[in-house]
């Protein structure tokens, strides 16, 4: 408690300083793509980081620099982190976030393990900003909105706790956003958490990991309401964990009614998927239809056609109608005919190959909420 007192007396001197200079007072945000920026056009997809600004107190701005897709390790070892210190000065804030992507030990470059590396990634972060007479601020993973049944799932494991852990060593101020992000989406529930993230029918996206504005204004209020009971001299405006959660979500959109769709009508024209080559007729039955997470395809690969090799993001069903094709799973090749159906899972490889001189004709079934973030 004392070094957060002399920590909050010297962030108080510096801020007064550059006030009196003139220039403005900073927080800058490291992290991955529940944080970060995202342009217009990936509306209504927003980072957190997006909408913290509206809750800091007067005088201070907002650097967002977080990047989707990093962990703790990559953000320093691509030059992110180099990017916040060649800015960084005496009396700013650094608030660090990750956990996401060091979770992912099927990836070398972004894992860590929660133990050992990954607290030591973030002392990286701390070190900086000390050096440069800023203060860091460690805020544990946001929660992904998984539900079984009723019950909500703790996806980080380990992770928010050697966040835990790591602020209480170092005495710096720790916003525990994973546990009160879970607690807001428990209240909620499943339902009533969805338009919080991003479920957007009419762009086919069903992610439970990232949020919608309203979602990214609620995490972004649970992050100043965790500061300010971190540190009663946080830069930001009064405000509760109460009224973060009174956030309104944008109106769910409305469920299309049953429907009968012929194939003619539908027909598309398209190259072979994930640059398999030659030409196909792609039939997206329902593509409009709104209210339920499932895809039914039909796709034709035509003489010379394929799907390219390529990892599932998703657990997929391809069902062969007509035709003979080539499928290739993690590595293993075998022919398919009529009546061949083939599951391939999220993280496997696959490509299919048409084969002969008749078309192969395919169903494609999957759940779109299943697609990993």
């Amino acid at each position: 408690m004392r070094i957060l007192n002399v920590v909050a007396a010297c962030i108080a001197l510096c801020a007064a300083t550059h006030a009196a200079a003139g220039e403005p007072r900073r927080v800058f945000i490291a992290g991955d793509s529940t944080a970060s920026a995202y342009p217009a056009e990936r509306a209504p997809r927003e980072g957190w980081g997006m909408q913290l600004q509206p809750w800091l107190a007067d005088g201070w701005d907002v650097r967002n620099h977080a990047q989707s897709g990093r962990s703790a390790r990559s953000f320093v070892e691509e030059g992110w982190l180099d990017g916040i210190a060649r800015e960084l000065r005496a009396g700013d804030v650094l608030l660090v976030q990750f956990g996401h992507n060091d979770e992912k030990v099927e990836d070398p470059a972004r894992y860590s393990d929660p133990a050992v590396a990954f607290p030591q990634w973030l002392t990286r972060y701390v070190a900086l900003a000390r050096g440069r007479g800023a203060t860091p601020v460690l805020v544990t993973p946001v929660a992904r909105r998984k539900f079984d049944g009723t019950q909500l799932l703790d996806t980080h494991g380990p992770y928010p706790q050697a966040v835990r852990e790591l602020a209480r060593r170092e005495g710096i101020a720790l916003v525990d956003l994973a546990d009160s992000s879970m607690d807001w989406l428990r209240a909620l529930g499943d339902a009533a958490s969805k338009p919080y993230y991003l479920h957007v029918p009419a762009q086919k996206q069903a992610d439970d990991t990232h949020f919608s504005t309203a979602g990214a204004r609620v995490v972004a209020c649970l992050v100043a309401a965790g500061w300010r009971d971190a540190d009663a001299a946080a830069p930001v405006k009064p405000v509760g964990a109460g009224e973060c959660l009174a956030i309104p979500a944008p109106a769910s959109a409305p469920v299309s009614p049953s429907t009968v769709v012929n194939e003619a009508g539908i027909a598309v024209g398209q190259p072979g998927p994930h640059e398999g080559g030659g030409t196909t007729t792609a039939y997206p039955f329902f593509a409009d239809a709104t209210g339920f997470d499932l895809v039914f395809r039909k796709r034709a690969l035509h003489p010379g056609a394929a799907i390219g090799g390529h990892v599932n993001d998703k657990d997929e069903i391809y069902y062969v109608l007509s035709g003979r094709g080539e499928l290739v799973l993690n590595g293993a090749t075998r022919e398919v005919g009529p009546g061949d159906a083939i599951l391939t899972r999220s993280g496997d490889s696959h490509a299919l190959r048409q084969l002969g001189d008749e078309d192969l004709v395919i169903f494609i079934v999957y759940d779109e909420s299943s697609r990993a973030p």
